[in-house]
């Protein structure tokens, strides 16, 4: 079989980057490309350099002369030991390719870089014959490759047709008769992309890439709380935000200066990489699969490559190299993160999530509380002489010389009850530091060190204004990471405070409450520096008292000295009134107005508003949050080896080969750098990367067939001008990606028949030249919401939490750690599109699984299609089809009470096909019809059984054997292969 798009033969002029590289990178880069370890006689046939260099006084290529030619005499060696490639190679070289190679020689050996690694140009439009059939730009590109190999592209689709494969294609959902009017009318594009189901449909194909889904992935794969980034990308799309900002705030939106909520969001994209709760495992190698993921997806999503073959070795068949690897590792190192979690449930950092009418009603609680501080924080003559009486009182009722300090430990621990871990005091004479009396406490480890004593008989009274205190100096040489002070009261330690990085999970790491109140950065290093509490930040008030104080750092070493109360209130009380400091004054008149009896109400009405606040935040979902911290050291890997820490250390920059202009190591770049060098002209690949799978979105495959590599491996396009011109035009129309989907879908390319024909089928069998459309059953989620969307059962809610609709039972009776069964959702959430359903990557859905969902556990550019037997039983038997089956029944069987069983049939075929049925399918249903009759007739229990299937409840205005019988018809027509299929 003749391809018109294999070997040139003839006239056809022989190309570097389209016929020769790709037989080099087959057959030669292995061990004679870009892989530093890997290569043989120092020899790279990747880069023009090595092509036309000299071995031994002979050139490797000469241009115009194969028989003097190194590489061409290697390949043609008649002694298989001096032959190219070795014998023990996977594969020889086919004489085709051989010949390929020499005509290039031939010809002069033009050399061309690799098309994806170039910058992007506008080439003119083509000229061609027949320019009526030209209805924009891109189908002067593929009628151009049309008329020069002598083929013509295939009619216009009807207009039935157009409209189901508009509706599939940039909605995810069937076209209905409405639809199919506004396409007459040329309004169904619009409408279409105007519709929110459209960013639902970009949503499905932008979540594969991203690897979301509702669980955490290794060993128990534990759920987690993502569900709000899908509702983001949803929103991104049908607004169409331009997707370079959009990128930016995928990889850096918590890095932008003043970030919303909705970039923070964004931003979650770094967290939905794989993570692990099992206990055992190194949290030292798991946090490099993370960072190792996050390049991959990197690669896959913005670069169209496969960078993750750089890991342990240069990649070798593409210039990336292990050091660009972990240099975009680097980028990644400043997310908080732990590398085994612990618990069930939280994975911090989180936040709570706040839309655009959350943030309404927040503002409208917080005014409500600032207009209440106002009222009693205004001026009053009468409040301020009250105040002097308050205060001459407290100075009198003083000791002289009264301390507002009262140390509870210092060179012990004199309170009783019980002291864990080992007190070590040391003295200054032992060179040790000391702040206080004669001796401090030491305190040094590894990973989480802590020290406390609770149930102590004599406890700490906690008065209004009183203040908690520790003071701690940290080793300038091995300083902890974190250290925290937590206070046991009334038999609960959820009472902390911490400062550093947080590494210490007790009370959630990332969190911000009384459990685990964030203080800010870590204590300066040698020197005493007093850490101080409010009680109320961490849930503490005077009617409890504090039996307990623990002592807690990660790793490092730490001296502790004396901690107990003090309050800064009775200091500015005793100081003179006119040596006190502008602060003191402040003090105390915010002190006076929080207990003056005049003000109670007021009070009483901020605590209320206050409370309505944080019980309305509260309420909101939380998510996981990006938050950068300093970042980690990253180094070279060698072999990918977690444990050899002999590599280079690196910083974050981007592969050197594509990179244009000077590096400077003066400042560590950021995500944010990487988000915009991505988007950045200097960069040839992202808008190219996207342009690409869009087009596969619409036509099947995507003008280069592997939009995951774009590499040397990868094929090259079809339509390699096209592709650029679609590039250019994306990036200059703002890269607006409504306008792409419009611009293609707009094409008599894409309008074209699906309809196969002997010509093409001979010649260009797999439609690389675009002589017609291309046909493929639908998505996974596309099959049961068109089932859903025609039975009327499907609820159209746009966002929100992940459902649970029919699974079978038992279904994750593996799935453990810990043990979870499948709570079925109740009403409408049976019925939501496919899209939110619960995305376990361990135990996907079944009904996903069989129609080649992906798991999501790594990036998925590109779905599997397969047609197998289980398809045909889950669009029979499942109790979601069965149930659509029924709801689409029920309209039939009422109608034949008025109307012929035919004009049932074919309101049926109407409604999921937008036809009529032909007399063949017309004639198999009736008779279909007739026999399920006959058969529920005799066997009510069968009928019964059948309508069961499913929550929709069953009409009683309707007879249950006429249903039933009416049901099985509608089975079959969701059954047909064109129910299921894009055309």
């Amino acid at each position: 079989m003749l391809l018109l798009l294999a070997t040139p033969t003839g006239d056809v002029p022989v190309r570097f980057d389209r016929d020769v590289r790709p037989i080099l990178s087959d057959n030669c880069f292995e061990c004679h490309g870009p892989d530093t370890n890997k290569r043989q006689a120092e020899l790279r046939l990747d880069r023009k350099k090595g092509l036309f260099s000299l071995r031994e006084g002979r050139p490797v290529v000469a241009p115009g002369s194969p028989e003097t030619s190194e590489l061409f005499s290697r390949i043609t060696h008649p002694d298989p030991e001096e032959r190219m490639p070795p014998a023990d190679f996977r594969h020889s070289l086919e004489q085709t390719e051989i010949e390929t190679i020499r005509r290039w020689i031939t010809a002069g050996a033009a050399y061309e870089g690799h098309w994806a690694w170039s910058e992007p140009t506008r080439p003119d439009v083509p000229a061609v014959a027949n320019r009526a059939w030209v209805r924009n730009p891109i189908d002067s590109f593929v009628l151009a490759r049309l008329e020069a190999a002598s083929l013509s592209p295939s009619p216009t689709a009807d207009v039935r047709t157009l409209a189901r494969r508009l509706t599939v294609d940039l909605t995810g959902l069937p076209a209905n008769a409405v639809q199919v009017g506004a396409f007459e009318r040329g309004e169904l594009v619009e409408a279409l992309l105007a519709s929110p189901h459209y960013g639902e449909r970009m949503a499905q194909h932008w979540l594969d890439l991203v690897r979301y889904a509702d669980t955490v992935g290794y060993h128990g794969d534990q759920e987690w709380r993502m569900w709000p980034y899908r509702d983001h990308v949803i929103r991104a799309f049908n607004e169409n935000q331009p997707f370079d900002e959009f990128t930016i705030e995928q990889l850096a939106g918590d890095l932008l200066d003043e970030s919303t909520n909705e970039q923070q969001v964004a931003a979650s994209y770094n967290r939905l990489n794989m993570i692990t709760f099992e206990g055992g495992s190194q949290a030292k190698e798991f946090l490099l699969k993370y960072a190792a993921d996050r390049v991959r997806n990197l690669s896959t999503i913005w670069l169209g490559s496969t960078v993750g073959c750089a890991e342990c070795h240069d990649h070798k068949f593409d210039p990336y190299s292990t050091r660009d690897f972990y240099r975009l590792s680097a980028f990644f190192a400043d997310i908080q993160e732990e590398g085994v979690y612990t618990g069930v449930g939280a994975v911090p950092p989180e936040r709570r999530v706040v839309g655009p009418e959350q943030e309404i009603k927040l503002a409208t609680l917080t005014a409500a509380g600032v207009t209440l501080e106002a009222e009693l924080e205004r001026d009053d003559p009468e409040l301020d002489t009250q105040q002097a009486a308050w205060e001459a009182r407290v100075a009198g009722e003083a000791s002289a010389g009264e301390s507002s300090d009262v140390a509870w430990v210092d060179d012990e621990q004199p309170n009783g009850g019980t002291d864990e871990g080992v007190w070590k005091f040391v003295t200054a004479s032992e060179g040790a530091p000391v702040h206080s009396g004669e001796l401090s406490r030491r305190q040094a480890g590894s990973g989480i060190v802590q020290h406390f004593f609770l149930e102590a008989t004599r406890t700490m009274a906690l008065s209004a204004g009183d203040r908690l205190y520790a003071w701690v100096h940290l080793d300038p040489q091995n300083p902890p990471e974190q250290v925290m002070l937590q206070f046991h009261v009334n038999g609960s330690w959820e009472h902390r405070a911490v400062w550093g990085t947080d590494k210490i999970s007790f009370g959630g790491i990332g969190t911000n409450g009384n459990a685990h109140r964030q203080k800010g950065a870590l204590p300066p290093t040698g020197e005493w520096v007093r850490l101080e509490v409010d009680p109320a930040e961490v849930g503490l008030s005077p009617e409890h008292p504090v039996d307990g104080i623990a002592f807690t750092q990660f790793g490092g070493l730490a001296h502790w000295d004396a901690a107990g109360l003090y309050n800064p209130t009775r200091e500015a009380v005793l100081a003179p009134a006119e040596s006190r400091t502008a602060d003191q004054s402040a003090l105390l008149r915010k002190h006076f107005r929080g207990i003056a009896p005049s003000l109670a109400a007021t009070r009483a009405a901020i605590s209320e508003a206050t409370a309505a606040r944080t019980a309305y935040e509260e309420s909101l979902p939380l998510m996981l949050a990006t938050v950068a911290v300093a970042p980690r050291t990253v180094r070279v890997l060698p072999r990918g080896n977690w444990m050899d820490e002999s590599g280079e250390v690196v910083q974050p920059g981007v592969p050197r080969f594509l990179f244009q202009g000077e590096v400077s190591e003066a400042e560590r770049a950021d995500r944010e750098d990487l988000a915009r060098w991505v988007v950045s002209d200097a960069n040839p690949l992202a808008a190219r990367a996207f342009v690409n799978r869009i087009w596969k979105l619409l036509f099947g495959e995507g003008i280069a067939r592997n939009p995951d590599d774009l590499g040397n491996q990868g094929a090259r396009p079809t339509h390699p001008q096209l592709l650029d011109w679609l590039t250019v035009e994306f990036i200059e129309s703002g890269w607006d990606v409504k306008g792409l989907m419009r611009t293609i879908v707009s094409s008599n390319t894409y309008r074209q028949s699906s309809d196969t024909r002997p010509d093409l089928v001979e010649r260009d069998p797999f439609n690389e030249l675009l002589a017609r459309q291309s046909r493929w059953r639908h998505d996974a989620e596309f099959v049961r919401d068109g089932a859903l969307a025609v039975s009327g059962l499907l609820a159209t809610t746009i966002g929100g939490p992940s459902v649970k609709p029919y699974q079978p039972a038992g279904h994750w009776r593996e799935l453990n750690f810990p043990m979870r069964t499948w709570k079925q959702g109740e009403g409408n959430q049976l019925y939501r599109r496919s899209l939110y359903t619960f995305w376990c990557r361990t135990f996907p859905h079944p009904a996903m699984d069989a129609f080649d969902a992906p798991s999501r556990e790594s990036s998925c550019a590109k779905r599997n299609r397969s047609n197998t037997p289980q398809q045909a039983l889950v669009l029979l038997n499942d109790p979601g089809f069965v149930e659509a089956a029924r709801a689409l029944a029920e309209t039939s069987a009422r109608r034949t009470a008025q109307q012929t069983d035919e004009e049932g049939v074919q309101w049926i075929w109407s409604r999921a096909l937008a036809r009529k049925a032909c007399a063949d399918e017309l004639y198999v249903a009736l008779d279909l019809l007739v026999e399920e009759r006959a058969r529920f007739e005799a066997d009510s229990k069968a009928a019964k059984a059948l309508l069961a299937v499913g929550k929709h409840a069953v009409p009683q205005d309707v007879p249950e054997t006429e249903l039933a019988a009416w049901t099985q018809v509608s089975r079959l027509v969701l059954n047909l292969h064109e129910t299921v299929t894009r055309d």
